[in-house]
């Protein structure tokens, strides 16, 4: 191909390719006219493609069979002629970027974050003593209250030991009379003694003092005797105690969601492993909603505030709960802090288990700064927006926030609010070029 080839598409009509003269002969003719020099520098004609075809023409009109000097001459113009169209066309592609200023604003939104409800209180309800089960007055979906008689057992040899402890105590209150009638003869001797006494000669001063001495030890005896009749009522109050366990009952209001055990069963601490408790029992008449808040909007929770949702049972409906405790820890596996909400529920309408989709608020403290999306580039080391300082071109390291709008987006960085930014950025606009 020759060099006229390459132009042929600035408005080549006619080439004609002569090899039987030297290599080959190229003849040109000028599809434009050339354009014409005037004197009047008022009449400046636009640079268009017409008229820069029309200089090509003036200098691919040669034929390769002149002598080597002349082309030499035109082969060395070719360049600086190409430069010259260059420059004039690059008024009708370059254009200035346009520049939007960074808004400075309160970032209010609100995201979609995915719940669940758990029952406010929730127990698993054991056997307090080994006994058999008697009556079972309550199964699942039971509505109770605190205090309520859930079951009651049977425990045979409970009642034995009370039987025992219960005689036992009288055995030894029994001894305790004994030690106390002792205790008063004792010191019914020790007074006639003490009174003979008084007679000089009358009875030794031994004799006094064994007297005396029988009496402290009568009176041992009845404190050691009430003592132990002390201890065997402890024993047998524990025993009765314990046969109070006998009843089991609610320790709190609630709905009896699972049981397992029927009349005859065999029940007692911890329960059998693979039968499990003997009820659970949950309150849901208030109910816990657990949120995991991620981590970028962890700052705007507030305690106290009230949240709307809403779940696929009651798609038309918008219930709402009060954010009221903060776990204050992330959760390393999905970057979120966990949130509970109170939701009162008196009519029963939510479950716990149930998966709620709550309208979240997220409130900023402070103004955001707001920048179109198109105007943020991100690169493989770096992202960045341009501005505008003094016509210069400035890349300003920014990170990314949340989405303010469909085309705009928060960004964190050394901006202030007014900067003139690049709308539609990228990084061929090469830091320190000027802008237009």
């Amino acid at each position: 191909m020759t060099i006229p080839d390459l132009f042929r598409g600035a408005g080549t009509r006619a080439c004609r390719v002569d090899t039987r003269v030297d290599a080959f002969a190229v003849q040109r003719v000028p599809p434009f006219p050339l354009l014409p020099l005037r004197s009047n520098t008022s009449a400046k004609p636009s640079p268009s493609p017409h008229n820069i075809g029309s200089l090509f023409s003036l200098f691919f009109h040669f034929d390769l069979r002149a002598s080597a000097s002349r082309r030499q001459i035109r082969l060395f113009v070719l360049p600086a002629m190409s430069a010259l169209a260059l420059l004039l066309l690059s008024p009708l592609f370059s254009q200035s970027p346009d520049l939007t200023p960074v808004v400075s604003k309160s970032l209010d939104r609100r995201l979609s974050l995915p719940g669940e409800f758990a029952p406010y209180q929730e127990v698993a309800i054991h056997a307090k003593v080994t006994g058999f089960v008697d009556r079972v007055l309550v199964d699942r979906g039971s509505m109770v209250k605190k205090d309520e008689l859930l079951a009651t057992l049977d425990a045979p040899e409970m009642k034995s030991q009370l039987a025992g402890a219960e005689a036992q105590v009288q055995a030894l209150e029994s001894k305790r009379a004994e030690a106390q009638a002792r205790l008063l003869s004792e010191q019914s001797t020790y007074e006639r003694l003490k009174g003979a006494s008084a007679t000089p000669g009358a009875i030794s001063g031994n004799e006094l003092t064994i007297a005396e001495k029988s009496v402290d030890a009568a009176r041992a005896q009845v404190h050691a005797a009430e003592s132990a009749i002390q201890a065997a009522q402890a024993a047998a109050h524990t025993i009765q105690d314990m046969q109070q366990y006998l009843s089991v009952t609610a320790p709190f209001d609630g709905v009896i969601t699972a049981r397992n055990v029927h009349p005859g069963a065999l029940v007692g601490p911890g329960g059998d492993k693979a039968e499990g408790p003997m009820f659970r029992l949950e309150q849901n008449t208030r109910l816990r909603l657990i949120v995991a808040v991620p981590e970028v909007d962890v700052s705007a929770i507030s305690t106290g505030a009230h949240v709307t949702f809403t779940v696929p049972a009651y798609p038309d409906r918008t219930f709402n709960g009060v954010v009221s405790r903060v776990s204050h820890t992330m959760d390393p596996k999905m970057r979120a802090m966990p949130v509970e909400l109170d939701v009162a529920n008196p009519r029963g309408e939510l479950a716990p288990g149930m998966y709620p989709t709550l309208n979240w608020p997220v409130h900023r403290a402070k103004p955001s700064l707001i920048v179109p999306a198109t105007a943020v580039v991100t690169t493989t080391e770096r992202t960045f927006v341009i501005r505008a300082t003094n016509g210069v071109a400035e890349w300003v390291n920014v990170s990314k926030g949340a989405l303010a709008g469909p085309d705009t987006i928060e960004v964190i960085g050394p901006l202030q609010p007014g900067d003139q930014i690049v709308k539609r950025a990228s990084d061929e606009i090469r830091e320190g070029a000027r802008l237009k």
